[in-house]
């Protein structure tokens, strides 16, 4: 329904335009910093760091700095992380056995933030790609990617981390069924506490170069992810998926990428009213970052500007490797 409007000069929508402090009053979305989720990449060392070209300012840390980057965010009021691994690639196999080891690189990082005692939630991500000698989400045989063998997969994986102490599981795969299956795991073996935020309306999206630079497997990617993400011409599709999602327990749902699908956010909010998160994901934040690096933007007033975005779409919170540096801004 249009709202009805005086005519000028009666109405004039600029009155509340004039100044900062009528701009504010009249504002209807903000960002804060609860709104937050901040994606780190954790790999094999100590005390060292390691640059990702494709993702100025991000980096790759070892477990002992990302217990520090937890304690800089908790300090600045982010409420959660969600760890990435960087595997060696003598561990990646056909299996992706490593993904499901208690001792494996993520379990431990989880393990060091818990027992350092940092008042923040951990998140994870339950796919196999940064296992799989083949760089997919799922199991290969032949050629295709099997659903109901990765499934089985998964069950154990995301078991491993909620043993280690993660509050959230990502599962990013998209394959059917993995949400159901995880779910009755989890409180078969007393994680019932544990939550879900499913990647429901993930995309077979070009925006993922960086991110899997980062992770290690744009080298051992075999193929493309089109037979099990979204097609980026679907709308109706995700809705279907997040409903699934939630009947079979996610806790919280995602939509990926995020800018080129505020339509997406924007429907499953209003749908479902589910607590609802965007992935601000890396060529995202990699466009941002190389035009302000060249001077065509303004990068901090767009990186603002993208972010506030997500919450007129109705977004619950985004996932964004911008996180340090707005709850720094925010916090003044």
């Amino acid at each position: 329904m249009t709202p009805l409007v005086a005519p000028t000069p009666i109405a004039r929508l600029r009155r509340l335009r004039r100044t900062a402090q009528l701009r504010a009053l009249a504002q209807e979305n903000t960002i804060g910093v609860d709104d937050l989720i901040w994606p780190v990449f954790v790999m094999e060392g100590s005390d060292a760091t390691q640059s990702i070209p494709s993702m100025p300012g991000v980096e790759r840390l070892t477990i002992d700095r990302v217990v520090q980057a937890a304690t800089q965010a908790a300090s600045l009021g982010i409420p959660a992380i969600c760890i990435f691994p960087y595997i060696d690639p003598s561990l990646k196999t056909e299996l992706c056995e490593e993904a499901w080891s208690t001792d494996n690189l993520s379990n431990r990082c989880i393990s060091a933030i818990r027992d350092a005692g940092i008042e923040i939630a951990i998140m994870t991500d339950v796919a196999l790609d940064p296992y799989n000698a083949n760089g997919h989400d799922g199991v290969v045989r032949d050629g295709a990617i099997l659903n109901d063998e990765t499934v089985e997969a998964l069950v154990k994986m995301a078991l491993a981390q909620a043993e280690a102490g993660a509050d959230i599981l990502g599962p990013s795969d998209m394959m059917d069924g993995r949400i159901g299956a995880i779910r009755n795991a989890l409180e078969v073996e007393g994680h019932k506490d544990t939550a879900i935020m499913s990647y429901a309306a993930k995309y077979a999206s070009g925006f993922y170069g960086p991110f899997r630079d980062a992770v290690g497997a744009s080298g051992a990617l075999v193929g493309d992810k089109k037979t099990y993400q979204m097609n980026p011409a679907n709308s109706d599709e995700a809705l279907r998926l997040v409903a699934r999602d939630l009947q079979e327990g996610a806790d919280m749902v995602m939509v990926k990428p995020g800018l080129p699908y505020l339509d997406i956010c924007r429907r499953v909010k209003d749908q479902f009213g589910a607590p609802t998160y965007a992935y601000q994901v890396s060529g995202e934040y990699a466009m941002i970052m190389g035009a302000g690096a060249n001077g065509w933007i303004d990068d901090t007033q767009v990186m603002l500007e993208s972010l506030i975005a997500f919450k007129r779409a109705g977004c619950d919170g985004i996932l964004t490797y911008f996180a340090p540096r707005v709850a720094e801004l925010l916090n003044g």
